[in-house]
């Protein structure tokens, strides 16, 4: 028995159990008001504490928030048979959770979310994977007794290290939806998200990276999903077998080692790195002209003439990334990727309005900020937005001084979803959607439409549109790298500089997590000028 015990991998979740917090709508039930008080997770003889679904009866309840996870329910009353059907709907809107299957696109995608189960009376069972915030629950066949319901959220034991302040409270909600938002996502391995793509995509872990080292530090699901996105990896050697993927895991692994230093784990992605460089190098002729399998960056390039500046983009900041590495680990190729980044300048595609295409060419270096964010990302700033790569349009803003512009976004883009009911932030957003919309917090009413089920984008369309999704959480990165103006200077958070911007605000602080401890930072105006205080272990140099 011991023995079995030791040979199971030992897990880092952590298990936490959250009540309902409000009855949104019930049909045909009574004494639900019990499912709101805290009472013992247990069955009992007594009968009057149970709140009872009749037959064709259904309760649907709201946790406050989303979760991953599922339900733990504790069945009480003596059924007319020794089981009953119960079926059981996740929703992470109201209205997803009051759907059918196959209602404006809604499904079981990678996770159950809509289905009948048998129970016992007297009895407590755990029931669903999945994302959600609201559970509709249905009494099928015969009445049901209920004397708790609970969400069953499951998270990775991370401690949350990281913090943002300023006298903006939106900015403040917007940082920490950010951080809630991967945090959920921090599950065995990093997930894209928790409802639908339960998938490790390696394109689309840099934001969440990012997140996770401004909030969480070097927390180990980052190098164990890295180790899995490679060990997957086949002959072509494109993660997802998508070309752009690959370097954006270079990218990851470039920026993990400035943040924690590690040298060995670093050298151990040397061979691989070697060949894609051989791989990449092939695919750039002298001219510049590029020939890769696939163009793909994000699903708002695709399709589009801006799918060209998206990917050479991505390409340019995935040559710098090899080259830094080379560097480091003294790999004498690190002298050829200068010629390989002066062929990829040779040809620099036109951006045909993608604010996404022309975010990633400022920050890649390959266009001028601020020719960029005079002709394209300040004009109509809130049309065309992807709530993907949301953090290299306002990196890209902030790099041609319109820190003031990068915040506004925030406020309009990011906080729009929080007016309307988010805890999480979306895969996708368009401000359009808002108009005559109910918030995802309510039954819809007569004459307004459903920002859940009527709405969405690509393969993301209607309930099948995830409400939580990591690469959305890009203004959390960017407060504490742009807004704290923590930036790192050498491997392992040895040398820092402090370079604020507040962009308008009167003052910002916060606490960002590095291998020697916290860094703690207060910006305030006085008299015109940015008055500022730090705090940093005395292992690091801070540079103001």
């Amino acid at each position: 028995m011991i023995s079995c015990i030791n040979s199971v991998e030992s897990s880092n979740m952590k298990i936490t159990y959250i009540p309902p917090m409000r009855i949104i709508k019930e049909y045909n039930a009574s004494n639900s008001q019990v499912l709101l008080s805290s009472v013992t997770k247990h069955p009992s003889f007594t009968k009057d504490n149970a709140c009872v679904i009749k037959k064709g009866g259904y309760i649907l309840l709201d946790f406050g928030c989303e979760i991953a996870g599922g339900i733990e329910v504790t069945t009480q009353y003596d059924l007319s048979i020794n089981s009953s059907k119960l079926r059981i709907v996740f929703g992470e809107s109201v209205s997803e959770a009051l759907s059918t299957l196959g209602e404006k696109n809604s499904g079981n995608y990678h996770s159950v979310r809509d289905t009948i189960i048998d129970v016992v009376p007297y009895s407590q069972f755990n029931f669903g994977s999945t994302g959600f915030r609201f559970v509709k629950i249905e009494a099928m066949d015969s009445d049901v007794g209920i004397r708790t319901l609970n969400a069953r959220m499951v998270a990775r034991d991370a401690k949350l290290l990281g913090s943002f302040e300023c006298d903006d409270e939106m900015l403040n909600k917007v940082w920490q939806t950010a951080v809630y938002t991967v945090y959920l996502n921090m599950q065995e391995y990093l997930y894209d998200g928790i409802k639908r793509d339960r998938l490790v995509w390696a394109g689309d872990m840099y934001p969440e990276v990012k997140t996770i080292l401004c909030a969480f530090g070097d927390n180990g699901v980052i190098k164990k999903t890295l180790d899995y996105a490679k060990n997957e990896c086949n002959e072509s050697l494109w993660m997802n077998k998508i070309p752009s993927y690959t370097l954006w895991w270079i990218k990851i692994h470039r920026d993990l080692y400035y943040y924690s230093g590690d040298i060995k784990y670093l050298k151990e992605q040397e061979i691989f790195i070697e060949k894609v460089f051989e791989k990449v190098k092939s695919c750039i002729s002298d001219s510049g002209e590029v020939s890769f399998d696939r163009y793909f960056t994000d699903w708002s390039t695709e399709g589009t003439e801006d799918i060209y500046l998206s990917f050479r983009s991505c390409l340019m900041m995935g040559i710098c990334a090899i080259e830094d590495v080379f560097t480091v680990l003294k790999n004498e190729k690190a002298k050829e990727c200068n010629e390989l980044k002066n062929r990829v300048k040779k040809i620099i595609p036109e951006c045909y309005g993608s604010k996404q295409a022309a975010g990633m060419s400022a920050f890649s270096g390959l266009c001028d900020p601020k020719k960029v964010n005079d002709e394209i990302l300040s004009i109509d700033p809130l049309k065309g937005l992807s709530a993907f790569y949301g953090y290299f349009v306002l990196m890209a803003r902030a790099m041609a001084d319109d820190t003031e512009g990068s915040l506004d976004l925030i406020r309009n883009y990011w906080g729009k979803m929080i007016e309307f009911g988010a805890t999480t932030f979306w895969e996708d957003f368009d401000v359009e959607w808002t108009e005559n919309a109910s918030p995802i917090t309510e039954v819809i009413p007569e004459g307004k439409k459903d920002i859940h089920g009527d709405f969405g984008r690509f393969c993301y369309v209607g309930f099948r549109h995830s409400l939580c999704h990591g690469w959305s959480s890009g203004p959390a990165p960017f407060m504490t790298e742009y807004i704290l103006g923590i930036k790192i200077i050498e491997p392992g958070c040895k040398e820092i500089k402090i370079q604020p911007n507040l962009g308008g605000l009167s003052y910002a602080k916060g606490t960002v997590p590095t291998p020697y401890g916290e860094i703690k930072v207060s910006h305030k105006i006085v008299d015109g000028k940015i008055i500022t205080e730090v705090s940093a272990p005395d292992e690091i140099k801070v540079i103001m």
